[in-house]
């Protein structure tokens, strides 16, 4: 995690170091579904839909969450590669929601992207050199000793030959073919980088190389990273802080020890149980997996009120009706939950558990359910609770170390299916 000082800039400019960069308010993209001759609009996939952030300058916000959540349609909008359908993005206190392609250009010196495919990014057409200096040519900018000279540097900051700038992409392997898109990112010395998935498509050797030049790059350049993975480990460590994305919201914000430590939102709580631990000593005297019943909602048609309810083992009726606030309930630590984890319930009138939330309990624990103060009982040694039990029962869960059907577990590498 980087450390963040006052006294210093960003990407040599003179915004200062732990002030907001970037802020995201009531962020949202839907994208029409079209039926009939006329083409009339008949639904919206609801890929990121309101939500709320902001990215101080200096540092590294890790953004999370199972494939089809909104990840990577989030990247795009923060540096406008898509149209927001509604909310509102500034950039250095800057309104540029709504920028068009002439208002956009200055920024892209200072706003850059790192694609998730390494493969599709680059133009096969063009030579690496012309790949990596495109950023000057298209801003008008001449760097000292000419393009070439700069591209060549470029290229040996991230570990590639200089005599490489006459190549052509189909003659580097994957891992290559990543670093030439970080040298094509960080040509103008940007003071944002979105880094969408930047080692999901590479070989475990690789990944823990770039992840490194990523963080030298960090410490040399004074950047600032938004930084979206499947891979927890990742995140965790780069990342100052994490926001965990779920069906196209924020459901909790927080610092990276606290998120790792105690997480408060049941289904944080579930994406880090899938996280392998490999001391067996500690896989065993720990605990297991955390099983999500069925599967992820519709974006078409998301659920009422908390969109985790369907699959949650602490839903209530009242996260049937109403959508939880993202909220700080603790310093550095916001959450979206009625009935979160670690911390009073936002909802403590509201007790009774849904039919689905009764039936998830059966996927977290195989452990005895304390009884419930209503009446509710789990008879000592016999398994999972009745169907009576209530909130409080499900409070005291545990998880179950024995199974190996893994519904929550970590998603799988995909370029497409937040997009």
């Amino acid at each position: 995690m980087k450390e963040t000082s006052t006294g210093t800039t960003s990407g040599g400019t003179g915004t200062q170091a732990g002030e907001t960069l970037l802020k995201v308010t009531g962020l949202q993209k839907h994208f029409p579904i079209r039926k009939g001759l006329l083409q009339r609009q008949v639904g919206a996939v609801k890929a990121v839909d309101g939500i709320d952030f902001d990215v101080r300058s200096g540092e590294t916000l890790g953004v999370v969450g199972e494939s089809g959540c909104g990840k990577s349609t989030m990247g795009r909008l923060i540096t406008r590669l898509l149209e927001p359908t509604g909310g509102r993005v500034e950039f250095e206190g800057r309104d540029i929601t709504h920028l068009g392609v002439a208002g956009m250009r200055p920024m892209r010196r200072d706003v850059q992207m790192i694609f998730q495919d390494p493969y599709s990014s680059l133009n096969p057409r063009h030579t690496i050199g012309t790949i990596v200096g495109a950023p000057f040519r298209l801003q008008g900018v001449t760097p000292d000793g000419g393009i070439k000279k700069e591209v060549q540097r470029l290229l040996e900051v991230v570990g590639l030959n200089p005599e490489h700038y006459n190549r052509y992409p189909h003659e580097f392997s994957g891992g290559q073919r990543q670093r030439i898109g970080i040298a094509r990112a960080f040509a103008l010395k940007p003071k944002l980088v979105v880094a969408d998935e930047p080692v999901s498509a590479l070989d475990v050797s690789i990944q823990a190389q770039v992840v490194n030049l990523l963080d030298d790059l960090q410490d040399e350049l004074g950047l600032t990273y938004v930084i979206i993975a499947h891979d927890l480990s990742v995140v965790r460590h780069v990342s100052d802080r994490i926001a965990v994305m779920y069906l196209g919201k924020i459901v909790e914000l927080s610092d990276r020890d606290a998120l790792y430590e105690t997480p408060m939102h049941p289904y944080t709580k579930a994406l880090l149980s899938a996280v392998p631990i490999p001391d067996p000593r500690r896989r065993s005297a720990e605990s297991g997996r955390i099983l999500l019943k069925g599967d992820v909602p519709s974006p078409i048609a998301p659920p009422s009120g908390c969109r985790f309810h369907t699959r949650c083992w602490k839903a209530t009726r009242i996260c049937t009706t109403q959508e939880p606030p993202l909220i700080e309930l603790r310093p550095g630590q916001r959450v979206a939950c009625h009935h979160p984890e670690n911390a009073p319930d936002q909802a403590p009138e509201d007790t009774e558990l849904l039919s689905a939330a009764i039936e998830a309990i059966e996927l977290v624990t195989t452990d005895d359910v304390a009884p419930a103060g209503g009446g509710a009982a789990a008879e000592a040694g016999s398994g999972p609770a009745t169907k009576a039990v209530t909130k409080d029962a499900a409070k005291g869960v545990t998880k179950d170390a024995a199974t190996t059907d893994a519904a929550a577990e970590e998603p799988a590498d995909g370029t497409t299916s937040d997009e």
